[in-house]
């Protein structure tokens, strides 16, 4: 609903505020659900979803006035227990005391198992990063201020339902806990939080803010001389303030030389660190830009936190796992595949490859301005090493996302250029669009002149949104014309052959042959790499090659094993089609022969008989 209202942030703004009244009054009148539930239920909807949805100003704006709603709802607790506490000294017993004591000591032992037995668990399932022990010590003393926990005591309080004994019981147990979180837990954090050394940086972190500080100065020492120039600003005024500043910058770097002691690891961790932030602010910027859909925004936002996340917690090897994630193809499109294979259910998987598509062209233009940051920002505090190696890093992830597009345009060639237009079109709206502002900043045009304009904007922009669709047939014929090893087939047989053969996805990492194993098909690779291990020795064989056949050719068990090194899309065919293109292609007897000479195969071994045996053109395939 907020997404219809897009040029009218005040009024998303506005649904925001009334979602949790609207949540609550649904689930307790109309489902008989708990409202709390419901509204906790919908502020976390809100968070994920939003960001990748509204545009970033609007989100940011909203985030602001929730914060204020938030500040004034922690104000309300002063309130909430003003109303409880005359009650609870009226009504107090000596044995209150004591089960005020208990529940306190329940929650405290609730907190523990949670950040001490659940936690840890959750990590080491790697379902959730790492905290540090002084961390969760810090949150099992700071816990909650009660205010959720004051206001059902008030709900019970007023509820004519509820016996006078209970009613007075719960008030005082959740007034006496909420005052011990305020007065005794609230006033001693600070002191904890000192004691476990968490108002301090970590040595690597003053390090690198001292770094920090020198290149800084440095970069602002240079604008500054710049701004001096254009204003030409007296002589001996420059010269007395820049020699303050340069004493003050010396003193900075001989402060950064000194602790320049942080290890290679931890700076190329920081890096990463530093490298997926900015590309999520890159996101963000092109999602002000509309030159990234509000459909994939969301899932890109969502693979650059994976990344933060990954290498806060793993580092360099946590990075490329969350990396590889990003372009591999998920358990929902596999199903989607089995479901078009065997049920003939198409519209699942139409949907996911038009994602991925979308995906990848957005990740490819993120990528590739990710590379002057190391430059301009990484490599000055850094240093050059750690640069190189994120050069690295980034180039190894530019590669895998173009070999992923590649073979999605081997298959889709059409829909891969409507994707191009679709965003040329975008990109002229968006130029569009800010001329139409600035003009209207300056004065050239009026309010209604410029409401009209942004109407017909609007309008034309609504069009460019629409994705093309997708015909997900795999056109098979179209890709085996572009294999060199059928290039001397004639237009029947590529057509035979396109019906023929089977098409299967794996990730990078997936086992497709096993050692010793029987080997009933060859496969032709349509996009991506795979790596043959045999006795030790390694071959990689990329688009356009083909496995599997010297296993048929030989009939003995396999002896290499094939991993994909990357997604990848295979073309499977069955040995008794495969044998008989083999007797029509000379292409293919040739690849054949430099395979096997490759691997110290006596190609004459591979063809026991005469190699060119005439087979109809209907018994091709």
């Amino acid at each position: 609903m907020m997404a219809l209202f897009r040029r009218h942030e005040l009024a998303q703004i506005s649904i925001s505020v009334a979602l949790p009244y609207l949540a609550f009054i649904v689930a307790e009148q109309t489902v008989g659900a708990s409202g709390v539930i419901a509204v906790v239920v919908s502020g976390l909807t809100l968070n994920l979803t939003a960001p990748g949805r509204l545009p970033p100003q609007a989100w940011a704006n909203l985030r602001e006035v929730w914060d204020v709603l938030a500040h004034w709802a922690g104000a309300l607790i002063f309130i909430l227990a003003a109303l409880l506490i005359p009650r609870l000294l009226e009504e107090v017993r000596v044995g209150d005391f004591l089960l005020v004591g208990v529940v306190i000591l329940a929650a405290i032992a609730a907190r523990a198992i949670i950040l001490f037995g659940l936690l840890p668990l959750l990590t080491t399932l790697k379902l959730s990063p790492p905290v540090e022990r002084p961390y969760r010590v810090a949150i099992l003393w700071g816990g909650l201020r009660g205010a959720v926990t004051l206001a059902l005591a008030l709900a019970v309080t007023e509820s004519f339902r509820v016996p006078d004994d209970i009613q007075r019981v719960v008030g005082i147990l959740a007034t006496g806990f909420t005052l011990f979180t305020l007065i005794v837990q609230g006033t001693t954090l600070r002191w904890v939080i000192a004691q476990l050394g968490l108002d301090r940086l970590s040595p690597i972190d003053e390090a690198l803010s001292r770094q920090v500080v020198a290149v800084s100065l440095q970069t602002v020492r240079e604008d500054v001389a710049r701004t001096t120039e254009n204003y030409e600003l007296s002589h001996d005024t420059v010269r007395s303030e820049a020699k303050q500043f340069g004493e003050r910058l010396d003193e900075a770097v001989r402060a950064a030389e000194a602790s320049a002691n942080i290890l290679d690891r931890d700076r190329v961790t920081l890096g990463l660190i530093a490298l997926a932030g900015q590309e999520r602010d890159a996101i963000l910027a092109r999602m002000r830009e509309r030159t990234i859909s509000a459909r994939m925004a969301e899932q890109v936002l969502s693979d650059a936190d994976r990344l933060i996340e990954g290498a806060r917690s793993g580092g360099r090897s946590g990075y490329q796992r969350a990396a590889r994630k990003s372009v591999a193809y998920g358990l929902s499109f596999r199903a989607a595949v089995r479901l078009n294979g065997r049920l003939g259910v198409s519209w699942p998987l139409a949907r996911l490859t038009a994602d991925r598509f979308e995906l990848l062209l957005s990740q490819r233009l993120i990528l590739r301005d990710l590379g002057r940051f190391i430059d301009g920002r990484i490599r000055r505090i850094h240093g050059r090493r750690v640069a190189e190696l994120l050069h690295e890093l980034l180039s190894r992830r530019i590669e895998t996302v173009e070999t992923a597009l590649e073979g999605m345009r081997l298959q889709y060639p059409g829909y891969a250029e409507e994707l191009q237009r679709r965003f040329i079109r975008r990109t002229a709206l968006r130029l569009e669009e800010r001329e139409y502002t600035a003009m209207r900043e300056d004065g050239l045009i009026g309010a209604e002149v410029y409401t009209t304009l942004m109407q017909d904007l609007d309008a034309r922009r609504a069009a460019a949104e629409e994705r093309p669709r997708l015909d997900i047939a795999l056109r098979r014929a179209e890709i085996v014309r572009q294999f060199p090893l059928f290039a001397d087939l004639d237009d029947t047989a590529l057509n035979r052959l396109g019906r023929a053969l089977k098409t299967r996805y794996v990730n990078a990492g997936d086992l497709i042959l096993r050692k010793d194993g029987a080997v009933r098909n060859v496969y032709f690779i349509a996009s991506g790499a795979v790596e043959l291990e045999v006795a030790g020795q390694t071959w990689r064989l990329g688009r356009g090659e083909m496995f599997g056949q010297m296993a048929i050719l030989t009939a003995r068990a396999r002896r290499a094993e094939v991993r994909a090194i990357a997604p990848s899309t295979l073309l499977v065919l069955d040995e008794a089609r495969f044998r008989r293109l083999l007797g029509r292609s000379a292409a293919l007897q040739e690849a054949v022969r430099a395979g096997a000479e490759k691997r110290g195969i006596d190609p004459d071994d591979l063809f026991p008989e005469p190699a060119m045996t005439p087979v109809s053109t209907e018994a091709q395939a």
